[in-house]
């Protein structure tokens, strides 16, 4: 892995854990856009939400699943958004499939496009 999430996964940057298994980590983001800002990524490489195959699916739902876990103990599970920007024209910073666990507020009804 190439990219700074991999750097992540390896080890070789630090981060603020709030989940890993032998597949998936889940980290507080470094430039937080609300309260709550959790990132959740697979360890395995996959570029982007457009390239997860039909064998992915299985990680992509436990990420779903951690997801929640996470909302719930972090008292957010009233009221969050969940999302992936995919590819450089959806807003995709990382080439790393990752989803954005947000909430802690009242969030605002759209989705801020620049």
């Amino acid at each position: 892995m190439t990219t700074v999430f991999g750097k992540i996964v390896r080890g070789e940057l630090p981060c603020q854990k709030v989940f890993e298994n032998d597949r998936i980590l889940a980290f507080k983001d470094i430039a937080p856009k609300a309260p709550v800002h959790i990132l959740i990524i697979p360890k395995k490489e996959i570029p982007n939400f457009q390239s997860v195959s039909l064998e992915d699916m299985p990680l992509v739902t436990e990420m779903l699943i951690i997801a929640q876990q996470i909302a719930k103990e972090l008292g957010i599970d009233k009221g969050y958004r969940l999302l992936t920007n995919n590819g450089k024209g959806g807003g995709q910073v990382v080439d790393h499939l990752h989803f954005h666990l947000l909430g802690g507020k009242t969030l605002q009804t759209h989705i801020d496009l620049g």
